[in-house]
Order: C-alpha cells, then structure tokens, then sequence
C-alpha cells in the first residue's frame, strides 16, 4: 500500500499542548496511519516534525498560533483519517467547553473561599501578574509555570515571605502538602520526614525511595529550581525550613537540590545554626559535603544515598539495608555482561532524561570516571551542547529542559521526542549505552514504560544490523501505589532485555561501567559505605 504525507495547516486556531497530545495519541491507533502529529506551530514542534520525516516547506511561515496536522498514512485512507482528526479535536474541545472553569481567580474564590493555594500553570509571561494577584489575596502559591523573569520570582517571593506565605516556584514541578500531590508526584505514606527541594525529580526519586524502605514524609515542599541561585537567595528554601521546624508533626528535615551557589549553602547552614533544632540531612548535588558535616548536618552525595541515611537516621543505623544496598559485586557482574558485547568503538553514555535532577545527578555521580560530561545543563558551563538536539561524546540530556518543552507538554506526559531521540542516537556507532528514566506517578503518562518499547526494539535492531550490540540501562521513579505501578513498570522493561536498577545512582554507575569495561568500578566503592 502506497504511503504518502500530508500536512494541513490551520491559521490562527489555538489549541492546548495537552488537549493535542491527546488527540496526537488517539490518532496514532487509527487503521492505516504510520506516524501523525497535530501540534502548534511553535518553532520546536517544527523541529520535532523534521525529526519525525513530516516536514516540508508548507510549514516554512506557521506561527505558534497555528494548528498543524501532520500525516504519513495510507494513501486511500487519507483524507478519511483527517476528517477523524478534525472531528476529535472538536469533539474534545466540546467536553471541556462543558465543564466549568473560573475564567479568573476572583470567580475561582467565589466557588472556593476557604482555598488558601493557588495552583497557577500558564505561560510564563502571564504567571507573574496571577501569582501578584494571588499574593494580594493571601494565597500561598504553588508556581507550575516557567520563563518567569529571576528579578520577578525575587520580588515574588519577598512580598509572599512579608505576609507569611508560601511561595513554591515559579518551576516548580512537585510538591506534597498534607498528602495532596500538587504538578507531578507519587503516592507515598504520611510518616516523619520533611522534604525541602529545588528539585521536581529530586522529591520524586527521594520521597519513593523512602517509602520503598518504609518511611514515608509529612509534607514535600517544592522551590522551584532557581530558589537556590544567588539572585534569589533561597526564599522559599528558608521558609520552608522554618515551616517545619515549627511543625510538630516532622521529626527530621530531608533538603534537596540541584549544585547550589556556595553563598546561598552558607546562608542556608547559617540559618539553620540558631533557628532548626531538628536533625537535617542535606543532599546538594555537587555541593561541598564537608562544609556540611562541619556544620554539624549529614551530608549525603546522591538522591538514593540521601533517602538511605534519612531512613537510617529515623529507624536505626543499617535498617535501610533490608530494602536497598550497593552490592558492587552484582552490579558490575550486571554491566560486564553488557560490556562484553560490545565492540570496539563503541564507549559513550547516551542519557536521555525526563527529570532535570536526574540528569544532573548522572553527571555528578559519573564525573570522577568519565569527566565532564556535555549537557543542556552540564556541571561544567564549558559542556554546554551547542545543539540540545544533536549529543556529542558522553552527553546526558534534560528532556523537560525549556527547549524541549515550547509549546509541547513535558516529557513525563509527552513521550513523543524520547522516542525519536532514541533512534537518532542508535545511529551513532560510538554510542555504547543509552541511560532512562522512567518517572511515574501522578501527572505523567500512563504507561511511560510501554511507550518506549517500540524505539529501543528498533533502536537494538538498527545496531544490530550495523553489527553492534547497544546496551540500555533504566531505573523507575515511582511506587508500587503509583497508578502505573513501579513494579509493573521495570517488567515491561526487563522483559525486553532493558536492565533496570532501582535507583536513578545504581542505573547510572551501571552505564559507567559498561562505557568504561569496567575500568573505573573503584571509583563506586564509597558509595556502598556512604
């Protein structure tokens, strides 16, 4: 059967990303359809057109605020597929048309009086004059929204902290207040631990982990990812802090980030010198781990170590180690068999993230045997990829990163660009290992596990084909209470030859190791006394 490739375009006729995801997603299960996108004309949907073989010059002068339907079907079926396209998008846009929604905060308070949050996830140009009105009003504000201006979130946060509120964000991803999961989040126990994080992935990973080993937190208050920038000094971080101090029912404080700048850590240990009396463990990624065991804290290098010692900490020295351990031994048995098989050019890490933090631990995690690795967000500003799009060498890339995500839901929803990106790196004959993470939870894509199995069937297959084996190494974010179910998650990646780790850590030391044939195991051995 004949395939051929159509794009419509509809000018001036906005959609929202997720609503088109959905609609994307339906369409990719109608008979005769090879690939198909429905998309905004933003410039990255254009680019991940190219990268899919739909582009052509038609779309050359689409603006943002064109609809695009873009098709590679069956040629009798054509025409027919589009009219079902254009008749799901009417249709869902008609049921939320349906329901009702405040069309601004003040009506949104006259249903709702009592509320004392405001949820804001808009673009980020409008975001600051919502949460300003927010503020106003005595919300405290959960900031969903990115792109905000760093002088804006500064003012933002001072004028929440004179009138006592919480302000999480603006990027902030996740938070768990009282047990109400807020953006993306997992299911996990009440228990004694509070969370403090400039990180959505980092609350994920250590707050799973935790109820793995059987802790679970009382709240996980989110930042947002540049609280911890010396521009903005720490704000939310510090409020936070003091909001659990003074909360009876935490027991110890668990902090969490992305490299901090040095002053705001100072800033941070000094506060909390004379104002916290309860224990505090601290994982900065990349941070200055003696500085805080001097500040009289405990210091942990990665999120799967800081979830160990909390546990520790709470239940009694070594407990942790029923449910998690580094046994060097088993993982580098694991990556051997991997690096075994493969040949001779073949030495590169290939990470391709969903979560930002995760990213980033990777690299810290992996430096000392690898180097310096290239990023979108590199440790080192000199490994800044020049292209997100095209990795060079060891790369690990955050796939939510604001290229990535113009007009397109993240990636934790979206699967749509992991799965590309798959592909274009099994095209590399030096690549070795590509890395994953699968975040799941509450917010993300029902089966994300599931969505990637196709590409890295092919991906194996393209490698194979060019007499090369390309080995894949995941780790699952999430608890078995979790809609997807982590459990469920790593079989369907097991099941496929993918192997899986249970942290984030142990998944990216395995990577190393199969890059490196082994070379560098020794540089894990402290990780297993940590």
């Amino acid at each position: 059967m004949k395939m051929v490739k159509k794009n419509i375009v509809k000018k001036e006729k906005y959609y929202d990303s997720v609503l088109l995801l959905r609609v994307s997603q339906k369409a990719q299960e109608f008979e005769g359809v090879k690939e198909v996108a429905v998309v905004m004309g933003t410039d990255s949907n254009k680019e991940i057109l190219k990268e899919l073989g739909l582009y052509d010059e038609t779309l050359d002068s689409t603006t943002p605020n064109d609809l695009i339907i873009s098709i590679d079907a069956e040629e009798d079926k054509l025409d027919e597929l589009v009219v079902k396209i254009e008749q799901e998008l009417t249709s869902r846009r008609q049921e939320l048309e349906e329901e009702y929604f405040p069309k601004s905060l003040e009506t949104a308070l006259e249903s709702l009086p009592d509320a004392n949050l405001l949820s804001i996830s808009i673009p980020g140009e409008h975001a600051y004059r919502e949460a300003k009105d927010g503020i106003k009003r005595g919300l405290n504000l959960f900031i969903f929204s990115s792109n905000v201006p760093l002088e804006k979130e500064r003012e933002l946060k001072e004028k929440g902290k004179e009138k006592g509120l919480l302000i999480m964000g603006p990027d902030c991803g996740t938070a768990i207040i009282n047990g109400k999961i807020l953006g993306f989040g997992n299911v996990v126990e009440k228990g004694p631990i509070g969370v403090v994080a400039a990180s959505g992935s980092g609350t994920q990973e250590v707050t799973s982990l935790m109820q793995m080993m059987g802790v679970g937190i009382t709240h996980a208050i989110g930042t947002g990812g540049n609280d911890l920038d010396e521009s903005i000094g720490g704000i939310t971080m510090l409020e936070a802090i003091k909001m659990l101090e003074e909360d009876q029912a935490t027991k110890s404080i668990l902090l969490v980030s992305k490299p901090p700048s040095p002053d705001v850590t100072d800033k941070i240990l000094d506060y909390m010198k004379d104002n916290v009396s309860k224990p505090v463990i601290i994982n900065f990624l990349g941070g200055d781990l003696d500085k805080i065991e001097k500040a009289g804290y405990i210091a942990a290098r990665t999120l799967d170590m800081a979830a160990v010692k909390t546990v520790n900490h709470v239940k009694g020295d070594n407990f942790a180690e029923k449910f998690y351990e580094w046994d060097l031994e088993h993982l580098s048995g694991m990556a051997e068999e991997e690096w075994s098989k493969l040949g001779e050019g073949q030495k590169y890490i290939r990470g391709l993230y969903a979560g930002g933090t995760l990213s980033s631990e990777a690299q810290v995690l992996l430096r000392d045997l690898i180097g310096d690795a290239f990023s979108n967000s590199p440790l080192n500003p000199d490994f800044k990829l020049e292209n997100p799009r095209k990795s060079k060498e060891h790369s690990f890339v955050d796939m939510g990163g604001e290229q990535f995500v113009e007009g397109r839901p993240h990636p934790m929803i979206d699967p749509t660009q992991r799965k590309q990106r798959i592909l274009d790196e099994a095209d590399d004959n030096e690549v070795a290992v590509i890395l994953l993470d699968i975040v799941i939870g509450y917010g993300s894509h029902d089966d994300p596990a599931g969505a990637l199995v196709d590409s890295i069937k092919e991906a194996r297959k393209k490698a194979e084909e060019d007499g090369r084996h390309l080995s894949f190494v995941a780790s699952v974010t999430g608890t078995d209470k979790d809609p997807q179910n982590r459990t469920e998650q790593e079989e369907i990646l097991e099941k496929i030859g993918v192997l899986v780790l249970p942290s984030n850590a142990q998944a990216s030391a395995v990577a190393g190791m199969i890059a490196t044939r082994g070379e560098g195991i020794d540089v894990f051995e402290e990780y297993g006394r940590d």
